[in-house]
């Protein structure tokens, strides 16, 4: 079947738009077979998606060869073309770049099930993981055999991974267990924002490590509540932790500079203005304060002045009162952009770079400037993409893919902005 041409797909979008409207006279029976439907719909769109996404890989890397790209680039800047079209960050459409081309090429029973609403995307991707680290043929045995079941619909996700984790076994006994070891490489320790500025720090650890860690932890909340702790065991564990990482009691912050952005009328004349904590967010005026007041009496506190344009919504440039000064511009290209610059990355920023190319007249000022995660950074290197800043009193980039496409990276406005 041809692509459908977007028009097509807008018109399918206005149709199911109809549907659970206020008076559509349908009864229940109707409206639950409607949700059966829908969630079809839903599997086919997204066999869809990564059938799309799979030719377009194909399509770029073909042209990328044709064009002379040396054989270890190929491939470079495609997955940021998909999630710039997908709306979603680089991270996770090289992920379902990858997940596109096994069930294109190596899973055809998976992809099928999924296309025919029979399996969810989740479950279709659970199984593209499962069956990672077995050999081709392997891999299309429990393909046929999971996916291509005539129960595979019935099956929970517990135990569509079950059945193929039990056959991977079977299969590959050898292989399981170098993979269980090989993924002691990706231990890792991350953090994410939690609401009401409080933060998830996570780590991803070898099951001993990490069950010894939380019994450690437990043992010392157990203890201290039996001689008389109010906390509660959580806030014990916690506290503990942190104690035990920074070496500092949970009440005393270590000094690390967390960059904390927020307007002079914040600041000093109790605005109610939010601020903004680089890899957190929008935390209240009130936290800022009360952080720089506690951080001013142990004498760990230092002020930069941000420099708004008259009239505009953008942040121009900055000096600093720090005794020891680290890059300058560089700091102010992250406070300024606060995330990845590219739209729907929201990752940290890792590099500054120049939006056009230094050896192509780049400037090294703030305007031709911009913060970028490393995954994005190496992207717009690839064949065909181009950058530059755009004229105007707000800092703009405008990007151009190798199929023309053109997305606008709007950095954000300063805390105090209400526009």
């Amino acid at each position: 079947m041809a692509a459908s041409p977007p028009a097509v797909l807008a018109e399918w979008a206005h149709a199911l738009g109809e549907l659970g409207v206020p008076g559509d006279d349908v009864d229940d029976a109707a409206r639950v077979d409607q949700l059966r439907s829908l969630e079809a719909l839903k599997g086919a769109v997204d066999a869809a998606q990564h059938r799309v996404a799979h030719a377009l890989d194909e399509s770029q890397r073909a042209a990328q060869r044709a064009a002379g790209v040396p054989a270890r680039q190929v491939g470079e800047g495609i997955a940021l073309q998909v999630a710039l079209a997908t709306r979603q960050s680089h991270q996770r459409a090289a992920r379902m770049l990858g997940t596109a081309r096994v069930l294109c090429t190596e899973m055809p029973h998976t992809l099928d099930a999924l296309a025919t609403g029979r399996i969810d995307e989740w479950r279709a991707i659970l199984l593209v993981r499962e069956t990672a680290c077995l050999r081709l043929e392997h891999r299309r045995l429990i393909d046929e055999k999971v996916a291509g079941s005539d129960v595979v619909e019935t099956l929970s996700t517990k135990q569509v991974v079950g059945k193929a984790h039990e056959l991977a076994a079977r299969l590959d006994n050898a292989g399981v267990a170098e993979r269980q070891r090989l993924a002691e490489r990706d231990r890792r320790v991350t953090i994410r924002p939690a609401p009401d500025t409080m933060t998830y720090v996570t780590a991803l650890l070898p099951v001993e490590h990490g069950v010894a860690m939380y019994a450690a932890l437990k043992r010392a909340a157990d203890t201290a509540i039996a001689e008389g702790e109010a906390k509660g065991r959580g806030q014990i564990m916690a506290d503990t932790m942190v104690e035990l990482v920074t070496g500092r009691s949970a009440a005393t912050p270590p000094p690390v500079e967390v960059h904390l952005v927020m307007t002079d009328r914040a600041l000093l004349e109790n605005s109610a203005e939010p601020a903004h904590l680089p890899g957190y967010g929008v935390v209240p005026a009130e936290w800022g304060r009360d952080l720089v007041g506690r951080s001013a009496s142990r004498a760990t506190a230092w002020v930069r002045r941000l420099y708004v344009a008259p009239g505009a919504r953008a942040l121009m440039a900055m000096d600093s009162r720090r005794r020891t000064v680290p890059a300058g511009l560089a700091t102010f290209i992250r406070d300024r952009d606060q995330l990845c610059r590219t739209p729907w990355c929201g990752a940290p920023v890792r590099h500054v770079d120049h939006i056009e190319p230094h050896r192509e007249s780049g400037t090294t000022q703030a305007w031709g400037l911009q913060g970028l995660c490393e995954r994005c950074n190496h992207a717009k290197e690839a064949l065909g993409w181009s950058s530059r800043p755009r004229a105007g009193p707000s800092h703009v980039t405008e990007i151009t893919t190798p199929t023309g496409h053109v997305y606008l990276a709007f950095a954000p406005p300063p805390p105090g902005d209400v526009a």
